[in-house]
């Protein structure tokens, strides 16, 4: 009897371990029907509508049910679908996928690597000096002062939250607002499949403090009229269903109205190696990027790998069209350490802004300083929440452009900073104000001098006081970039050798940028 029970369960381990999780592509959506305004959300027609798109296109219709069907009966499970990339998700055995491939309407199969990283109710309002201090300069880092003047608090505007879960949302006081104007418009947690996201992981929590939180009269983010759509897409190590939520999430927010997506996550050397993240790897890199194209702005952390061997960005932050996020130390207003570098393995620009990357943020029971761009990208994204609500006619993509272009170093731009932190006044003019120069370019036989004007030079006792440089080539990347403190006259000098036929040297100092060219 105890042999018979071992090889049992040999036979059920052996099944077991056969399986694997594919993603499986249909050819077509052949005899499919799709009413866009019975499907989708007013909210989302309306979006639509400003960013001149149809009301709907192949992507948004449903899935062949008969394929659906006939997978269904083969399958162990299907574990979702996504009608924009007209597949299934599903686990099956070897033979199974063996019989699938021959299938006429199935154009091909993906096995899913296993190469997702990323934690009586009373609450305490009491604030630390130093933790106030820092509650007002991670929205004021970004002129939120000038939205509050104007009443901008990102009023009416749609933003969806991607995250791990949301405890405490539906009872922390720092949400009462939100709660008591019914602003919390739909959940949905696609790990467990019902619409409870009031558990799990914190972080969902401190990200939607850090886009629309009050805490005591004092914002924590920007955006503290807007709504909300949670979805709890995370589990905690799993290897596979992270992305698969996310696809899942993407079209539930689109079709639920969403106007900004933030994501405070990514996918890294779990799953893909450095050189997959051009965003066209992933599916989730390329979802944002159609997520973009239905007229949704999409904001993710840059990652928090600056210091490991990853280093640099994830999925889907290396998508072209969406507003990566990286973090600045409030102590140093400098790249702080762990924020993930850019460039995409295909060279584009990365992060497109940043924020703080240390903030403050609610936890269970009271405040907390947080670490992370998981911080610095909610915070964006309640910046862009207001600058919608000032311009609601505004198409997405143009609006991506308007925050990059308000960043605090712009045009200057770098793999660490990106083009700095967004400033609300950009919204309030027609066009960014460029200071008097700060510095000359000068030349001689060996070197690039720039020299600081004499009435703007500093005593060595202001510890910041930051020269930015890059070396732009003719492909339009950075083959140098650095930051120094400088306190001479002439601050640098950058030897000609390092300057090539066409390349650009661009300064950026106390909010005035130049370049020098050798041509």
């Amino acid at each position: 009897m105890k042999i018979l029970l071992f090889f049992i369960f040999l036979f059920i381990s052996h099944l077991s371990f056969s399986q694997q999780k594919y993603w499986v592509f249909f050819t077509d959506k052949k005899e499919t029907y799709f009413n866009p305004n019975t499907y989708f959300d007013a909210k989302a027609i309306e979006r639509r509508v400003i960013n001149n798109l149809p009301l709907c296109d192949s992507t948004d219709f449903p899935l062949n049910d008969f394929y659906k069907k006939t997978i269904q009966n083969i399958v162990v499970e299907i574990t979702g679908e996504t009608r924009w990339f007209n597949a299934v998700a599903v686990f099956a055995t070897d033979s199974q996928i063996k019989k699938i491939k021959t299938f006429y309407f199935v154009k091909k199969i993906k096995e899913m690597s296993q190469k997702c990283v990323l934690t009586s109710y009373k609450f305490d309002s009491g604030l630390p000096p130093k933790y106030k201090e820092l509650l007002i300069k991670q929205t004021e880092s970004m002129e939120g002062s000038l939205f509050a003047k104007s009443n901008i608090t990102g009023k009416s505007v749609r933003i969806a939250i991607f995250d791990g879960g949301f405890p405490w949302v539906d009872t922390n006081p720092i949400f009462d607002h939100i709660r008591k104007n019914n602003r919390i418009i739909k959940t949905f947690d696609f790990v467990k499949k019902r619409d409870f996201v009031y558990d799990y992981n914190p972080h969902g929590t401190m990200v939607l403090s850090c886009i629309a939180g009050l805490i005591n009269g004092l914002k924590v983010g920007l955006a503290t009229d807007a709504e909300f759509l949670l979805a709890r897409t995370e589990v905690n190590r799993e290897p596979f269903s992270e992305e698969e939520n996310w696809l899942a999430a993407v079209e539930w927010s689109d079709k639920n109205g969403a106007q900004i997506i933030n994501s405070s996550l990514g996918y890294t050397n779990e799953r893909y190696f450095n050189e997959d993240m051009d965003g066209q790897k992933s599916l989730v890199s390329r979802a944002a990027n159609l997520a973009a194209r239905k007229g949704i702005l999409v904001i993710n952390a840059n990652g928090n790998d600056g210091t490991s061997s990853w280093k640099f960005i994830g999925a889907p932050a290396d998508a072209d069209s969406v507003i990566s996020v990286g973090g600045i130390d409030p102590e140093t207003e400098y790249h702080i350490s762990f924020s993930s570098f850019g460039p995409t393995a295909d060279n584009r620009l990365k992060p497109n802004v940043c924020a703080y990357g240390t903030a403050i943020a609610a936890g269970k029971k009271y405040m907390e300083m947080v670490d992370g761009t998981s911080f610095a990208s909610p915070l964006v994204a309640g910046f862009a929440a207001c600058a919608l609500q000032l311009n609601p006619n505004i198409k997405a993509m143009d609006l991506f452009k308007k925050i990059q272009e308000s960043g605090n170093l712009y045009p200057y731009y770098d793999y660490a900073h990106g083009y700095g932190i967004p400033q609300a006044s950009c919204f309030f003019e027609n066009k960014k104000q460029q200071p008097p120069p700060s510095f000359d370019f000068s030349k001689d036989e060996t070197f690039v001098h720039i020299a600081i004007k004499e009435n703007l030079l500093v005593t060595p006792y202001k510890i910041h006081n930051y020269l930015y440089y890059h070396i732009e080539n003719c492909k339009g990347t950075l083959d140098k970039y650095a930051v120094i403190n400088v306190y001479a006259k002439d601050a640098l000098k950058i030897p000609l050798q390092l300057l090539k036929h066409g390349e650009k040297l661009r300064v950026h100092y106390m909010g005035y940028t130049s370049e020098f060219k050798i041509e």
